[in-house]
């Protein structure tokens, strides 16, 4: 059963998030928490209509950036799975798979309502979360599919090689 979305009295909105995920200012796209329980976490957004979203190009949302709203849930997850742990730090992860992803939309910046964020745990260990997730408009589905997170996960401090640096990258720089 989905809890109500408060944790300790807290409301869990936009700033509550904001401070548990690694996005922050407008690429942190999630308004807040309606409900969450161990294995499952919905969440709100109206980020898909704003013109300074920065996943927008070309003035659109694809329908492909919905992995990264489901993406953020399942971060906002983690932090809420760790809340009730003595160490309140949630593990850090990073999206390596998402497959079977059906869109049935093409794009997010025309849907009128709020977008419902809907990601559930359906395995997990010390290294690995899989999830399946949706995202809808109302009883709307826009993206459905499954992802794969692994924990721990930390870039290589090498210098002079950015955020995106592959492991190919790091392995042939001297």
């Amino acid at each position: 059963m989905l809890n109500v979305a408060t944790l300790h009295g807290q409301a869990l909105d936009h700033d509550w998030i904001a401070a548990r995920i690694p996005h922050q200012g407008t690429m942190c796209l999630l308004d807040r928490v309606r409900a969450w329980d161990a294995g499952h976490v919905l969440c709100t957004a109206q980020s898909h209509r704003s013109p300074t979203n920065p996943l927008r190009q070309y003035g659109r949302l694809g329908a492909a950036c919905g992995i990264e709203y489901a993406a953020q849930a399942m971060a906002v997850h983690g932090a809420l799975r760790a809340s009730g742990r003595p160490v309140t730090a949630p593990h850090p992860g990073m999206l390596i798979s998402a497959r079977d992803v059906r869109w049935h939309v093409a794009r997010l910046d025309t849907i009128a309502t709020e977008l419902l964020v809907l990601a559930t745990c359906r395995a997990a260990d010390a290294n690995l979360l899989r999830y399946t997730f949706e995202l809808r408009a109302e009883e709307r589905v826009l993206i459905e599919g499954q992802a794969t997170v692994m924990l721990d996960v930390h870039a290589p401090d090498i210098p002079g090689l950015g955020l995106t640096a592959s492991i190919t990258d790091a392995r042939t720089t001297p």
